[in-house]
């Protein structure tokens, strides 16, 4: 695969009034779409995408990973969300997985796990999510009817994709680890055609996935978290040393929870609460509002403006390493309170940090001349660039904002006898620091990267869905494509194609603990090709250190571009008719760093 990804033609958004998809695979935007002309919703055509994503994207995304969801209700304008993400086992302590670390690795004060420990697989939330949108979301079209256009790509093949190709290729090593180490693993098979991963072009299938999803279409979440698939599950992860069981299969929920927002550029931006890391954006949003004067008067990715964008999300991620993590145990570790403002299942916490008093005195400690020299805690881990995002609006104006992942490639790689799919590794983003509020814990959710946002306009209007996925580069590729469209006017495709600045932590810093950080800035700041030498030498010249194209050409340019994640928006633009009616005509983008695009009619 040669990905030059040197972007050097262009794509017109794609505008459309009565539906619209937009995925990083068109055979997965091609099924959304399908089902929004069948009379879908906006909910059931991204049911039905990310399906279809698990078929042609399997390094990226899976049934046996987590989901998350935002909807918008066209007719009450008001923005849901749906929190699918998996838990620990019950089964698997603190002390289990500190001893597990610290076999692997020798460490013994070990603050997170290996990411390829066995012990780093929680309960796959996504086949429950995708139930519980088309239940609190969708039309009425029945889930074996959304997810006919997977079953038809898993059964009848597909051929992959270049950006796919090189990627599955790259994480080959993520599905063979296990019988290297001597552990029978023939599920592995459904991803090694041939016994290695597939090129682009290739013609593909994965029958066993098909029959997964005939059982979860047939059957409803019964034929994922019972029966023959949770029974391959649980025995296969015990091969490998884990503790998953049958109880944590059944007892496996969704749950529906209220998106929290900051207003911004007189838009609102929606987020989802934690364990999700949407905070972080909400939060460095917020820091900004009280900068915008001086960003306004700063060129578009001059050295001025990406400091104060950096330094805004050094602060973001500081403060969310300690308020990211499961609700209940957060507000059980700090003593904080039940808020009311936000959402009756909002630690206090929460409110009190997006409220304008924190974030006023949180941008007074950016310093426009320098990095800033109080302590501020680095990025937890490297962004990683293993996620799928989509997103769809239908007909009615209903918009729906999702992403589903195995967290860093095919997960843990461990496939279930007989399944078709992978199960993530999301645990290796708990801490195993002892009282951390994101402590590892039995049936506790971990701090979790994957974030859809929701766009709408002061009057509760629509604005659109969008989202950038990637690990932690989520938050910064959220904040940036924002800025693109509300403050420098770009339509979907421009602000997403326009480059990106990515924080990643300066090693050795991996851990989520803050206390743990570096007293110096923690990170490295990576400038994508396209940003000038002369921005970078400026970000040098206040204490940065800076990769950039012009010093780390590999690192930056080309196929590396993927390190600065895959977005897609669908932005609703309304405009009166001749009778004076508002309507919405949705342009749409799709990143041109994956293989997808935007579909509509």
């Amino acid at each position: 695969v040669d990905l030059r990804m040197d972007f050097s033609s262009r794509r017109s958004p794609v505008l459309c009034t009565r539906g619209c998809v937009a995925t990083s695979q068109p055979l997965a935007s091609e099924a959304g779409l399908r089902v929004l002309r069948a009379g879908g919703n906006a909910a059931d055509a991204c049911v039905a995408a990310a399906a279809a994503l698990n078929v042609t994207e399997p390094c990226m995304t899976g049934i046996g990973g987590d989901a998350f969801c935002l909807y918008y209700d066209a007719t009450t304008k008001t923005v849901r969300g749906l929190n699918g993400s998996g838990r620990a086992p019950s089964g698997l302590d603190l002390a289990t997985a500190r001893a597990a670390a610290t076999a692997a690795t020798g460490d013994p004060a070990p603050s997170a796990l290996p990411i390829e420990s066995v012990h780093c697989m929680t309960v796959p939330g996504a086949a429950a999510a995708w139930c519980d949108t088309l239940s609190l979301f969708g039309s009425g079209m029945p889930l074996s009817q959304v997810l006919a256009p997977a079953v038809e790509l898993a059964e009848g093949g597909f051929a992959v994709g270049p950006v796919s190709a090189l990627s599955w290729r790259e994480l080959e090593y993520q599905l063979t680890r296990w019988a290297e180490q001597g552990f029978d693993h023939p599920g592995v098979a459904a991803f090694l055609p041939g016994g290695r991963a597939p090129q682009d072009g290739q013609w593909v299938t994965n029958p066993e996935l098909g029959a997964t999803l005939r059982l979860l279409a047939e059957h409803g979440k019964p034929g994922f978290y019972s029966g023959r698939v949770a029974e391959a599950m649980v025995a296969t992860v015990r091969r490998m040393g884990g503790t998953l069981s049958m109880s944590d299969l059944s007892q496996h929920s969704s749950e529906e929870v209220t998106p929290l927002c900051v207003e911004f550029e007189g838009h609102v931006v929606w987020e989802l609460p934690p364990n999700g890391q949407g905070l972080v954006a909400l939060l460095c949003l917020a820091i900004l509002n009280e900068k915008m004067d001086e960003l306004r008067s700063l060129e578009h990715n001059s050295a001025a403006y990406l400091h104060l964008l950096a330094e805004a999300l050094r602060l973001a991620f500081a403060q969310g390493a300690e308020a990211i993590a499961d609700a209940d145990a957060l507000a059980a570790t700090l003593g904080v309170e039940w808020g009311a403002g936000i959402s009756s299942r909002a630690p206090a916490l929460w409110e009190a940090m997006l409220s304008g008093a924190h974030t006023s005195a949180l941008a007074s400690m950016l310093d426009a001349a320098k990095v800033m020299d109080e302590a501020v805690a680095a990025l937890p881990r490297s962004a990683a660039s293993e996620t799928v995002y989509l997103c769809a609006v239908d007909g009615e104006g209903n918009a729906c904002s999702f992403i589903n992942s195995n967290y860093a490639g095919f997960g843990t790689g461990i496939v279930p006898d007989g399944c078709g799919f992978t199960l993530q590794n999301r645990g290796a983003n708990f801490s195993l620091v002892e009282g951390h509020p994101n402590a590892l814990g039995p049936s506790k959710r971990p701090y979790h990267t994957i974030i859809p946002g929701m766009l709408t306009r002061s009057d509760g209007a629509l604005a659109g869905p969008f989202g950038v996925m990637g690990g932690f580069m989520q938050p910064q590729g959220h904040v940036q494509v924002l800025l693109n469209m509300l403050l420098h006017g770009m339509d979907p495709q421009s602000a997403l194609d326009a480059p990106r600045l990515l924080l990643e932590p300066a090693p050795p810093v991996h851990a989520l603990n803050a206390a743990e950080a570096s007293r110096s800035s923690g990170v490295e700041v990576y400038l994508e090709d396209g940003i000038s030498a002369a921005a970078a030498d400026g970000l040098r010249a206040k204490g940065h250190t800076v990769r950039a194209v012009h010093t780390h050409r590999a690192e930056v340019a080309g196929a590396a571009r993927r390190r600065f994640g895959k977005g897609q928006i669908i932005q609703a633009r309304w405009r009166l008719t001749e009778g004076g009616v508002a309507k919405a005509v949705l342009w749409a983008g799709s990143d041109p760093r994956g293989d997808g695009c935007a579909m509509g009619w």
